[in-house]
């Protein structure tokens, strides 16, 4: 015990008494002030409208504030307004996010088109391939990186080096991934794409089934205005070309593809197109030589099981 420990004691022995000094302060407990059911209406009303003005989403302390301010309450404290919103099981701070529709025959109808091309038998000539595309900014470093006691120190400053179109083309039952580097993602690089599948990637196939994103720029009048008229036909002659339906992406299995190559490849640093490709063309060459196919599981049946509710009541 400390001297001015002792002299703190003593102090309290004289100004309080003595139980107070042995037992210290009975302590106030604060209990949750209950509200009844009708301010907590207008709470729940108020979390499902829309936040106001200069606001992203509700906080606990916006909405306390504006119960005062609306008149509902004298006073009350943000706390109080989270138990309130605990026992509703709402919770303003937290967001997620969906891309299932509703039901609609039209999502349901491109659904299953997709479904059924995963589902045919692999066949050499006539491959099923999946499409999609995905911008990464090249980032380079201000100051070096450098490893200290096992971790890696990198700077908050960086520099834009611009940014570069990845086109990530994926075999599902070939076990086959590529990618091709463009400066930016329009029709004419998507018709760029397009022939080096038919033409370099599969000239012997009699037939390629391409799955992508149902997007502006896949236009197959692209093709014309990129290559001469009969290249472009004999291009588009080989290749049937299956949407995914709006608010359905994760049924392009290339979209898979690159979100491992986001986690895997691109969370470093790179600053230029070169580097890039040559990171990607390392983790491709790995992941070629396995030659693993996607094991997509998801078929119509199940998609009229599982998915029921977006298939529209006949």
């Amino acid at each position: 015990m400390t001297i001015r420990t002792i002299e703190g004691l003593r102090k309290r022995f004289v100004e309080e008494r003595f139980s107070t000094v042995l037992h210290g302060k009975k302590r106030t407990v604060f209990k949750e002030k209950i509200f009844d059911g009708r301010l907590e209406a207008q709470l729940i009303a108020l979390r499902c409208s829309d936040p106001p003005q200069g606001h992203s989403a509700w906080t606990l302390q916006l909405l306390a504030g504006h119960l005062v301010r609306l008149g509902y309450v004298e006073h009350i404290c943000y706390e109080s307004v989270r138990q309130i919103l605990k026992r509703n099981e709402l919770k303003p701070w937290r967001v997620k996010e969906w891309i299932i529709p509703g039901a609609s025959a039209e999502f349901v109808c491109a659904m299953e088109e997709v479904l059924d091309v995963y589902e045919r038998p692999y066949d050499e000539s006539h491959p099923v391939v999946c499409l999609d595309e995905s911008p990464d900014q090249l980032i380079g470093e201000t100051r070096r990186a450098f490893m200290n006691e096992g971790v890696k120190h990198v700077d908050y400053e960086y520099r834009r080096a611009g940014v570069a179109d990845i086109f990530m083309i994926a075999e599902p039952k070939g076990g086959r991934r590529f990618v091709q580097l463009k400066d930016t993602h329009d029709s004419h690089q998507w018709a760029s794409v397009v022939a080096h599948i038919a033409e370099r990637l599969y000239p012997k196939a009699t037939r390629i089934t391409l799955v992508q994103d149902n997007l502006t720029a896949h236009r197959k009048a692209a093709l014309y205005e990129v290559f001469e008229p009969q290249r472009a036909r004999n291009i588009l002659k080989r290749i049937e070309f299956v949407h995914t339906p709006k608010h359905g992406p994760w049924l392009n299995m290339a979209e898979i593809e690159l979100s491992v190559l986001s986690r895997v490849v691109l969370k470093q640093r790179m600053e230029s197109k070169a580097q890039l490709e040559q990171q990607i063309r390392t983790y491709l060459k790995e992941k070629n030589n396995k030659a693993k196919p996607v094991n997509w599981q998801f078929t119509t049946k199940d998609a009229r099981t599982k998915l029921k509710k977006l298939y529209p009541k006949v």
